[in-house]
């Protein structure tokens, strides 16, 4: 496939030489190689992806993460690609685990007798499956399980990221097929 050269410049690099745009994480899970026909879709797309590296970086690995720590965070996003069945997702999501990550990502795991981690992953599946069904007592049950307003913000954007995130690789690898 012949490339013009406004589309090799962006294969590159993207605003300012910082990230190939096949080095993203949401064209990476889809599939999308350098020879595909979305190519010319994507590039000139670059700073977008580019800031939903920043997004997934600002969502896992805070510099402050508050009360919801990076293995915390790492375990809850698999969780959420799992009931997304985003399996490329979950394989980028486990290599970001620590200590406490796996028993968040099962997602038979409920919390057991920690009112804390119950009240998260409630929270965190009511809003992944069925996010029309969550309601006002629903956010008021997690600083009554200790989480504070931070933490309750840095909850929902991580949610709200892979999730989003979910979808964006399951449109991109969508667009693949049908390219």
């Amino acid at each position: 496939m012949a490339l013009q050269k406004s589309t090799l410049r962006y294969l590159g690099s993207c605003l300012g030489g910082i990230l190939n745009i096949f080095e993203t994480i949401a064209v990476q899970a889809a599939g999308i190689s350098v020879d595909s026909p979305l190519v010319g879709v994507l590039s000139p797309r670059c700073d977008i992806l580019e800031l939903r590296e920043y997004s997934h970086d600002a969502s896992l690995r805070p510099r402050r993460p508050g009360g919801l720590s990076h293995s915390e965070r790492a375990g809850l996003a698999y969780r959420i690609a799992k009931r997304n069945n985003e399996t490329a997702l979950m394989l980028h999501y486990n290599q970001l685990f620590g200590v406490d990550s796996q028993t968040l990502a099962n997602i038979s795991f409920d919390g057991g007798d920690d009112a804390r981690l119950k009240a998260i992953i409630r929270h965190t599946d009511l809003v992944t499956i069925n996010p029309k069904d969550a309601v006002i007592e629903d956010v008021a049950a997690l600083p009554a399980a200790g989480l504070d307003n931070a933490d309750i913000v840095q909850l929902s954007e991580l949610i709200a990221f892979v999730s989003y995130q979910a979808r964006v690789v399951a449109g991109l690898r969508l667009m693949a097929v049908v390219a």
